[in-house]
């Protein structure tokens, strides 16, 4: 790595140049203000003294050219960064006096302050994730099982202060600070469907927590996440009454304004995607959500690089685009897999190029549970529509269970009435399936024939083309705000009541699957996790034994 001193913006910095390494872009993130310039091409840091402190203590071998020693100067740089070690600092005795050993916990740590003696070293070392802090010349240790008691039972009178704080502080790696009060649970509601658990250790909630569906442990911001879920946040409420604590709930801080995706109105000769790229993937017969998805994203990309030929983008550019959209676009995870699957279509399946892995971190999608609408208000929904063909839709679409791309491709020879069986032909996956037709919906199918008389495709739209996918969310939409139905509903949300209704009648799991057209069975068992009943009816193979 190699420290340089830039004017960027109008103001001085320090910049670092090194080969990519996502474990060094990290570690630069904890010094303050640390920054990545799209112009420069690089990390740069503040022109300060305590700014290179934090970047040779990180980084002690950086290296620093001697055309620039008027900073090294001004930082106060020494001469030899290599000698520099994270050892404990000689001077840390002459902080506190020799008798002086002070305790304070604060939440999930303990912080020690002591004079450097070896053996007590030694001790607190071998206490498991013990680290010193050179900042401010004390020791902190998790606060995890007996540590407390550990260090209470080795140092015994010699403590002259012991503190336990009511109020700690958990501070994210995007570096929001959280003031949480000891006996609190804080929750806070994400915009991607999940819940943040954040809360001082107790090892009966966490054990609470790891038996719920999908949970992860964040172990940069120190807190849990589980799907957000009705069900799961009662039962956390519950164990926190258990323990009278109080459950806070708030909504997720919107750390940092996002950066609008460029259009044809930010630069000239706003680029199309090109048409090689079309044919190809109706060539290998994407579908049209997919090739809308690809054009869209792909579209991005090239205009990013608007002054550039599109076969002189090379990897590296490929990687900071990607980034630009993680750190300033603030894109979702599926919207990033995208463009790079987008990108990767580009050069591999148009251009004919050899397969290449881009060094990026795809991230993990967040697992999330499905919402789901009681039968209730399902009937809820339906009543509010008095249009015959808008009815027929929305009925066909809960009890079959089909996707809204499926609805719109039915063709009138699908709908089977002796079999009461419903044929959908490529659908997800390019399979073909069949499904229920509900005895309630076949009289309704039969007078929105008669009265609208379609064509080719059995809901059409003008000029006998296919119904609209925006039209049918517009008429969800008004029937669920008429309804007064406070949840977030998708056309999708019909499919999974469907599924989470079937189960709690109980329908086999292997019959759901083959009805959604779920290739694995594991996607089909999600729905055990919001279903509400059942689970009374099952009866233990022991009560059937004659003993």
């Amino acid at each position: 790595m190699k420290a340089t001193k830039i004017e960027h913006k109008g103001v001085t910095r320090i910049k670092l140049d090194f080969p990519y390494n996502q474990q060094i872009a990290s570690d630069l993130r904890k010094i303050c203000d640390a920054r990545w310039s799209k112009t420069k091409g690089a990390w740069h840091i503040p022109y300060t003294k305590e700014a290179f402190e934090q970047l040779k203590l990180l980084f002690p071998n950086v290296e620093y050219p001697e055309t620039k020693a008027e900073i090294a100067k001004s930082v106060e740089l020494p001469k030899n960064l290599s000698k520099i070690t994270p050892e404990i600092p000689k001077n840390t005795v002459q902080q506190w006096d020799k008798s002086e050993i002070t305790i304070d916990v604060i939440g999930r740590k303990i912080v020690l302050k002591m004079p450097k003696v070896d053996v007590d070293v030694h001790f607190v070392q071998s206490l498991k994730y013990s680290k010193w802090d050179k900042v401010q010349y004390r020791w902190i240790i998790p606060n995890y099982s007996v540590n407390l008691e550990l260090l209470k039972g080795y140092f015994k009178e010699r403590i002259t202060k012991l503190t336990t704080h009511d109020q700690f502080e958990i501070e994210t790696k995007s570096g929001i600070v959280h003031k949480i009060q000891k006996n609190e649970i804080l929750i806070i509601k994400t915009a991607t469907g999940r819940l943040k658990l954040l809360f001082d250790f107790n090892r009966e909630i966490t054990k609470i927590i790891k038996q719920m569906p999908f949970n992860t442990w964040d172990a940069n911001n120190k807190w849990w996440t589980i799907p957000y879920s009705e069900q799961l946040l009662q039962q956390i409420k519950d164990v926190a009454d258990g323990y009278q604590m109080i459950v806070t709930i708030k909504e997720d801080e919107k750390f940092g304004a996002k950066v609008a995706r460029i259009s044809a109105f930010d630069i000239p000769n706003y680029r199309k995607c090109p048409d090689e790229m079309h044919q190809k993937l109706i060539e290998l017969r994407y579908s049209e959500h997919t090739r809308r998805t690809y054009t869209a994203t792909f579209e991005e990309f090239i205009n990013y690089y608007h002054r550039h030929d599109i076969s002189a983008i090379d990897e590296l550019m490929i990687v900071t685009f990607i980034r630009y959209l993680v750190t300033e676009r603030k894109v979702s995870i599926a919207y990033q897999n995208q463009s790079i699957n987008a990108i990767k279509f580009y050069y591999e399946k148009v251009l004919g190029g050899a397969r290449k892995v881009y060094y990026i971190d795809r991230p993990r999608s967040e697992k999330t549970l499905p919402i789901v609408l009681s039968t209730t208000e399902v009937a809820s929904i339906i009543k509010q529509v008095d249009n015959l063909k808008h009815k027929t839709l929305l009925m066909l679409a809960y009890s079959s269970g089909m996707r809204i791309g499926e609805i719109i491709n039915l063709k009138i020879t699908d709908i089977d009435s002796q079999r009461k069986q419903i044929k959908i032909e490529q659908g997800k996956g390019k399979k073909d399936r069949y499904t229920v037709l509900s005895e309630r919906v076949l009289p309704l199918l039969r007078d929105y024939y008669k009265e609208y008389k379609p064509k080719h495709y059995l809901f059409e739209g003008p000029k006998e083309k296919q119904y609209s996918t925006t039209s049918i969310h517009v008429i969800l939409q008004t029937a669920v705000i008429k309804a007064g139905i406070k949840k977030r509903v998708t056309m999708h949300t019909l499919r999974h009541s469907f599924a989470t209704h079937l189960l709690e009648q109980g329908t086999d799991l292997r019959y759901i699957q083959s009805l959604l057209g779920h290739e694995n069975t594991k996607t089909t068992q999600i729905y055990t996790h919001v279903t509400t009943k059942g689970f009374d009816q099952i009866k233990s193979p022991l009560d059937n034994l004659e003993l």
